[in-house]
C-alpha cells in the first residue's frame, strides 16, 4: 500500500504532465507543498521498531534524575525520565523486553513491563519508559500526547511550589508571599514535628531517641506523640504564616513527621481554623482504615499518593473515602495513561487529583499533558522554581516554562520538546551522555505471571 506522501508526489507528476498537455498546471506546486507539509516523512508508524534504550543522569534538578532515550529503526527517538532519586537500572533492565516492539503500542508494552515496577522509586523505570513511548507515538503521528489521551480540558496548568522553610513563621511567610508575587496562586508549606522537637514538653518519645532516628519506622510504631503544647505551637506557626500571606490563597501542608494517628487527628483539628488546602501523607498510604479515621475526624482535606504504583490502590482509597484528594507522582504511579486512569477513576468517587512532581522538564512535560487531559485535576507541584538552569535543559517550547504560576500545555508532537545537549552535559551526575548499553540487550527471565 502506498504511503500518503507517495500518493501525493505521484499525483504531482501526473498533474504536472496533464497540465503540460493542456498548456497549464491546474494544481500548482505551492498547493501540493501545503498538502504534504504535515506528513512525517520519516515515520511509518506501523513499521516502527524499538532498537535501543540509553540513559543520561542529571544531577540536582532538583534531585538526581535519570533521563532515558528510546531509539527506533526510523531515526526518531522518545524521551522519558526515571523518578527523582531512583536508579537508572530500573529502566535499563527493561531494555531487552522492549527491543523489536512497536512503541506506538503503548498500552500493550506497559502491560508487559508493569510487573517490574513497584511503589515509590521502584516504579520509576516503568514510568520513564511509558513516557518515552508516548513521546515516540506522538512524533510518529505528529500530534501532542494530550490529543492521544482524548484531548484537553485546559490550555495551561496551575502549578504550586515548595518554598525553603524557616523556623520563624514570619520569615517563611515572607518567602511564600514572594511566590505569590511571582504569580503562584497555590502554596504548600512544611509543618513538621521538628519545629518543636527541642521545646520541653512539646512531644513525648522514647527517651534518648531523635525524630531523625525514627525516619525509617512507620508512624504508628515510633511511640512519638505531640502534646497539647506541641500542637498549639505548630498551629500557631501555621497561623503566623497565614498572617503574612492572608486567608485567600490555598495553603497545603506536608512533612509532619512520624507521629501517631491520634496526634495527626488532634493536630488536624487545631489547623482547621486556618483553612488548609490539604494535609499530606500524615501516615503511610497503605493503612487505609487508619487514613480514613483521620479523614473522618478532621475537617480539612486529607491527601496521599506520591508513593503509590498503579491505579488499584488509589481506587481502594477513593472507594472507601479514606482520602479527600489524591496526589499521584506520574513517575511512580505508572506513567501518563495510568495516571489519567487514576484521575478519571477518582472522579467517579468525587475525589480531586493534585499531582506530585520533582524532576527535569522531560517529566514535567509528561505531567502537563496528563493534567491537561484529566478533568478533576487541581494543581501540579514544581520543585525547581529556584534552579536557574532547569528550563534550559530543553528546547522547542515557549520560555519561561512556568510563567506567573502557570505552564502552557505543549502543542508540538509527542511531549513537545527536544533536549538542549550542551546544557544537559553541563549538569550530568556521572560521565557519559546517552552512551550505548549493549550489556542490557539480552537480559532475560521467565517473565510471565501465570502458568
Amino acid at each position: 500500500m502506498k504511503s500518503t506522501l507517495q500518493k501525493l508526489t505521484g499525483r504531482r507528476s501526473f498533474l504536472t504532465a496533464a497540465g503540460g498537455a493542456l498548456g497549464t498546471a491546474f494544481w500548482a506546486d505551492d498547493t501540493l507543498d501545503a498538502a504534504t507539509q504535515h506528513v512525517n516523512t520519516r515515520s511509518k508508524p506501523s513499521e516502527l521498531k524499538i532498537t535501543d534504550l540509553r540513559v543520561a543522569v542529571v544531577a540536582r534538578a532538583p534531585m538526581t534524575c535519570p533521563v532515558i532515550r528510546i531509539d527506533t529503526n526510523q531515526g526518531i527517538s522518545g524521551l522519558g525520565e526515571v523518578r527523582d532519586g531512583a536508579s537508572k537500572t530500573y529502566a535499563l533492565m527493561l531494555k531487552s523486553r522492549l527491543l523489536g516492539e512497536n512503541p506506538c503500542n503503548v498500552d500493550k508494552i506497559f502491560r508487559k513491563i508493569k510487573q517490574f515496577g513497584g511503589h515509590a522509586r521502584q516504579g520509576g523505570g516503568v514510568c520513564g519508559v511509558e513516557m518515552a513511548l508516548w513521546d515516540l507515538a506522538g512524533k510518529a503521528y505528529n500530534v501532542p500526547v494530550y490529543q492521544m489521551l482524548g484531548g484537553k480540558f485546559r490550555d495551561r496548568i496551575r502549578c504550586y511550589a515548595d518554598t525553603t522553610s524557616s523556623h520563624d513563621p514570619k520569615v517563611y511567610g515572607e518567602r511564600m508571599k514572594k511566590r505569590m508575587e511571582q504569580g503562584f496562586t497555590f502554596l504548600k508549606m512544611d509543618l513538621g514535628a521538628n519545629l518543636v522537637e527541642k521545646v520541653p514538653g512539646a512531644l513525648t518519645r522514647p527517651l534518648g531517641s531523635t525524630l531523625r532516628e525514627m525516619n525509617n519506622t512507620q508512624h504508628m510504631f515510633t511511640g512519638i506523640e505531640l502534646t497539647d503544647k506541641g500542637i498549639a505551637m505548630m498551629a500557631d506557626y501555621a497561623g503566623g504564616i497565614r498572617d503574612v500571606i492572608g486567608m485567600e490563597v490555598p495553603l497545603a501542608a506536608d512533612h509532619f513527621g512520624h507521629i501517631g494517628v491520634n496526634s495527626c487527628i488532634r493536630l488536624g483539628k487545631a489547623l482547621e481554623k486556618y483553612n488548609m488546602a490539604w494535609l499530606e501523607d500524615m501516615i503511610p498510604w497503605q493503612h487505609t482504615e487508619l487514613m480514613k479515621q483521620i479523614t473522618d475526624a478532621v475537617d480539612i482535606p486529607i491527601l496521599t499518593g506520591e508513593d503509590i504504583y498503579l491505579k488499584e490502590p488509589f481506587f481502594k482509597l477513593c472507594r472507601k473515602h479514606a482520602v479527600d484528594m489524591i496526589h499521584p507522582d506520574l513517575a511512580t504511579s505508572g506513567g501518563i495513561l495510568e495516571t489519567k486512569k487514576i484521575g478519571d477513576g477518582a472522579q467517579e468517587y468525587g475525589v480531586a487529583m493534585a499531582m506530585h512532581f520533582a524532576g527535569t522538564p522531560v517529566s514535567f512535560m509528561a505531567n502537563l499533558h496528563c493534567a491537561a487531559a484529566t478533568e478533576n485535576f487541581v494543581a501540579l507541584e514544581h520543585h525547581s522554581v529556584d534552579v536557574p538552569w532547569w528550563e534550559d535543559l530543553v528546547q522547542g517550547i515557549e520560555k519561561p516554562i512556568v510563567n506567573r504560576g502557570f505552564a502552557k500545555v505543549p502543542e508540538g508532537p509527542g511531549l513537545g520538546i527536544t533536549l538542549n545537549d550542551d546544557v544537559m552535559k553541563q549538569h550530568l551526575l556521572e560521565p557519559g551522555y546517552f552512551e550505548p548499553t549493549p550489556e542490557w540487550d539480552k537480559e532475560r527471565s521467565h517473565d510471565r505471571q501465570w502458568s
